[in-house]
């Protein structure tokens, strides 16, 4: 398999890489080895010291329009199938949700049905204007997967997530900023720009900072404030003994911008 038919892409650009769903005749529909392929890029970044941002992207019209429809149509054992395909792109999701850098989604066409589901595990997600949102379960007779029936109660609360969910009415890019789906809406055809630029300016912050953000954050909504306060003292005196928290205190009483290392 040449390196452009693979079915996710992965680049390394200094401390940023983009993961690229490559999929774009099927309009990136995830299908097994998609999803296999997606496991096993994120579980090579989250070994990889060097990355500090990872961005999720789309190849050609849209970013993901859910499943593959025609794998599930084929299959004569739907449990078997849903098995083999839901295995290996749930393991793809947690291991997105638990890496330790910070994971921006770049959004454009359709954002549908699984697709949704991932834009929403993302840390923080981009969307071109024109970018088409749709839960799109319900329209082929079935229910959320890849973390969607988590991630968007928690997003835009439990009443409007059922009826995003149980109605699957498109949602505009500029609704989905409203609902916190999204963090950025960008001009038709500067989703990318937009996503990268946000990734750079994260790129240069303190990795050690930005992991334990994203981590506190993330375990907050199911710890109680105890124990998150607990996580908040150790997360900040680890922190407090990394090079570049003494490089950020000296930068500030300089008067000059940081650099830092990941050390």
């Amino acid at each position: 398999m040449s390196e452009t038919s693979r079915p996710v892409l992965l680049s390394i650009d200094g401390p940023i890489a983009e993961i690229t769903l490559n999929r774009p005749d099927s309009l990136n529909a995830v299908n097994v080895e998609m999803a296999v392929a997606l496991r096993d890029v994120v579980a090579e970044l989250g070994e990889r010291k060097d990355v500090r941002v990872v961005l999720l992207q789309g190849a050609g019209r849209v970013f993901m329009a859910g499943g593959d429809l025609n794998y599930f149509r084929a299959a004569e054992d739907k449990r078997a199938a849903s098995d083999a395909l839901i295995q290996p792109i749930h393991d793809a999701v947690a291991a997105l949700s638990a890496l330790p850098q910070i994971v921006v989604a770049s959004l454009h066409g359709a954002v549908a049905g699984a697709g949704m589901s991932l834009a929403m595990i993302a840390d923080l997600a981009v969307a071109e204007q024109g970018t088409v949102f749709n839960m799109a379960y319900a329209k082929v007779g079935n229910s959320p997967d890849c973390s969607g029936s988590w991630s968007l109660p928690r997003i835009v609360g439990l009443r409007k997530a059922l009826e995003i969910a149980l109605l699957s009415d498109d949602l505009s890019a500029e609704e989905a900023l409203r609902l916190d789906l999204i963090n950025r809406v960008a001009d038709k055809g500067n989703g990318g720009l937009v996503a990268r630029e946000m990734a750079e300016r994260i790129a240069a912050m303190s990795p050690a900072a930005m992991a334990n953000i994203k981590s506190l954050m993330r375990r907050s909504l199911d710890t109680s404030l105890e124990d998150q306060l607990d996580a908040e003292a150790k997360a900040f005196a680890d922190t407090a003994c990394t090079r570049d928290f003494s490089e950020a205190l000296d930068a500030f009483f300089e008067r000059r911008k940081p650099e830092f290392t990941g050390s």
